[in-house]
């Protein structure tokens, strides 16, 4: 038995996409099931650096959804001729055109989120400005993920939006379920000592207070939203806001000075894993005012390190958060600086912190591959929650396989 994983493009650099299908090939393994992790290999693109824009981004196209498919196809001459029972995975929805030339019968299909999708058909709380092009390809891809007999989405959300938006299409469904995702590394309560040094290695000025955001500069991610929070609060809190994951933008410095807090932001562009461990360990608090979400790793992320957590009070954040944090209105930064504030007693603070690491063990891996052994009709017996953990799920040591990948 084996599973072959369909993972990104490598110029497209979608980190998390690709941690996610790593993960799942450990997982898998871990429950005894042999894998392999097929992905576009950079052939017509390969002097470019890049394909999210520019002509690395129309050439790209053409070994995602030109080359690939072809070599989809011949691969599996070889799984025929070995008479091996195989099944397939597309570990990210936006690459569900690949299904046309896959086994339907055999395939499962992770959606992550529906939000592309729903700003290509004009759904302005998707927060998801569209092109002309960019319409099209998601109406290609929204064809494809309804003609999918087995689907797992990401939140109940994500699983209510698709079926809103197939609601015009004949689908195939035989099992479209929600499969909340895993941790896909450790993420954990670190000791001081460890966690002041990897701070310090960032540049954080140690003991100086802040709250924390990680995420991309995308409108969706409400970065703003922080820094009139900040403002709101005004001579009751002197921390530092940061910001980690994309560097902060010009717009965004522009807003803190208008305010007078440009001297009170943190950058922390792309931080590795420790660094980011440390920072959720280290923070007053975590923030997470997103607009629209899929999932929202973050949220579990931080509960894990320990950190008490506001968020927004759209779905799928309270259902991920499973209710240990704080959920506001997003366009309203004084209710965010209320709670804050409500953080600073002592009681409350470790009640939400205790719920949140309880809240955790519902994303324990072992849950995930259960329900995907499961929906891929694999004669598998459930297997135990000892054999995969958060540890045996990192990125070291996955080895991909094929010679697809690169």
């Amino acid at each position: 038995m084996k599973v072959i994983l369909i993972s990104n493009y490598p110029l497209d650099r979608q980190e998390s996409m690709d941690r996610f299908a790593q993960m799942l090939s450990a997982a898998f393994r871990d429950a005894g099931i042999e894998t392999e992790v097929w992905r576009p290999k950079v052939l017509l693109a390969a002097w470019f650096k890049s394909s999210t824009s520019g002509l690395g981004k129309w050439v790209g196209y053409l070994d995602k959804w030109l080359v690939f498919p072809w070599l989809l196809r011949w691969r599996q001459v070889g799984i025929r001729l070995s008479r091996k029972e195989v099944r397939f995975h597309i570990c990210d929805h936006s690459n569900a055109p690949y299904l046309a030339h896959l086994p339907i019968d055999k395939t499962v299909i992770t959606c992550h989120d529906v939000i592309a999708i729903r700003g290509a058909l004009g759904c302005a709380d998707a927060y998801w400005p569209t092109s002309g092009l960019g319409k099209l390809l998601q109406k290609w891809i929204l064809t494809n993920l309804s003609r999918a007999k087995r689907i797992a989405c990401d939140s109940q959300q994500t699983f209510d939006q698709l079926n809103e938006v197939t609601a015009g299409y004949t689908t195939n469904r035989v099992d479209w379920r929600v499969v909340h995702v895993g941790f896909n590394a450790r993420f954990e309560v670190i000791q001081p000592e460890e966690k002041e040094s990897l701070l310090s290695k960032a540049g954080i000025q140690p003991g100086v207070p802040f709250i924390l955001h990680v995420g991309s500069w995308l409108p969706r991610k409400n970065r703003r939203m922080l820094i009139d929070m900040v403002h709101s609060l005004g001579s009751q809190w002197t921390g530092t806001i940061c910001f980690a994951g994309n560097a902060v933008d010009e717009s965004l410095m522009s807003h803190a000075r208008s305010v007078g807090l440009q001297d009170r932001i943190w950058s922390v562009e792309e931080p590795d894993h420790a660094t980011l461990v440390a920072l959720y360990n280290a923070c007053d608090s975590f923030i997470f005012p997103s607009f629209s979400e899929g999932f929202g790793w973050p949220l579990i992320e931080a509960q894990a390190c320990g950190a008490p957590v506001i968020a927004s009070h759209n779905q799928p954040m309270p259902e991920i958060s499973g209710g240990a944090a704080f959920h506001l209105d997003p366009t309203k930064p004084a209710e965010f600086a209320n709670a804050f504030l409500a953080l600073q007693d002592k009681d409350i603070r470790q009640d939400l912190i205790r719920r949140g690491f309880e809240n955790t063990k519902r994303f324990e891996p072992i849950h995930m591959v259960n329900t995907y052994i499961e929906l891929h009709g694999l004669k598998r017996p459930s297997i135990s929650p000892d054999s995969v953990t958060p540890a045996s799920v990192n990125l070291v040591g996955v080895s991909e396989t094929s010679s697809l990948s690169v």
